[in-house]
């Protein structure tokens, strides 16, 4: 028996879209606005999402506080109210759009918590724009 839990969590963070090869003009064109060289910023929302088995013991496919503290402490305060592009060393080389921020998340915390269970992570960049991340 395989059940999946998941664990909402927010930050916020400014970013810029661009891509440091290309000319201004040809990052206007593909990022627009998203481009602004003084940044802009969302209200992220974080959903992860394990699956595997029930514990007969517990009773809990994953321990929801467990899972919360390893969020807090590997990933809300790596980026909540950080400039994604200045301010963390992930993205010092990487272009922070909400794909390669979902893969970030997804790496971060697929070396934390065991094979056995499927991580998926599922970004909300605005209410309407979202990526998921499942490791594949």
């Amino acid at each position: 028996m395989r059940v999946s839990v998941f664990r909402k969590e927010h930050f916020n963070a400014a970013h810029r879209l661009h891509n440091p090869k290309w000319s201004y003009e040809k990052n206007q064109e593909v990022f627009g606005k998203c481009n602004n060289p003084n940044y802009h910023g969302h209200n992220y929302e974080l959903i992860v999402k394990l699956a595997g088995p029930v514990d007969p013991e517990t009773g809990y496919v994953y321990d929801m506080k467990i899972l919360s503290d390893l969020i807090k402490e590997h990933v809300l305060n790596k980026f909540d109210h950080k400039n994604l592009n200045l301010d963390t060393d992930e993205f010092k080389e990487l272009n922070p759009t909400a794909e390669n921020i979902a893969v970030v998340i997804w790496n971060i915390l697929r070396k934390k918590i065991d094979l056995k269970f499927d991580l998926t992570i599922r970004l909300y960049e605005t209410e309407r724009n979202f990526v998921e991340y499942s490791g594949d």
